[in-house]
């Protein structure tokens, strides 16, 4: 019985997972630096990228790098909150 009982939890665990994945891709995150602007999902999806006209070009890559990472930072922080409540109400919480 007690197998069983894991078993549901387990299923439940994994249904509640789905439904904050399915959740994460609909969380946009922004983040812009000096004139670059990106935004992601919380799932760590680029969903676009837009560099001012007046960027200058040698600076580009090195302000997109700072910018995207920034931005995946608080995607990650978004994502880890949401699976910790799923974890948190299923009682696995650390």
């Amino acid at each position: 019985m007690i197998m069983l009982g894991k078993a549901k939890n387990m299923y439940r665990l994994q249904k509640e997972a789905k439904k904050v994945k399915k959740e994460l891709k609909n969380i946009h995150i922004e983040a812009e630096h000096k004139g670059v602007t990106v935004v992601v999902d919380a799932e760590q999806k680029v969903v676009s990228v837009t560099i001012n006209p007046e960027v200058p070009r040698e600076h580009i890559g090195e302000y997109t790098k700072e910018v995207m990472n920034r931005a995946m930072s608080k995607a990650q922080v978004i994502a880890s909150e949401k699976m910790q409540g799923v974890m948190g109400e299923m009682g696995l919480a650390s």
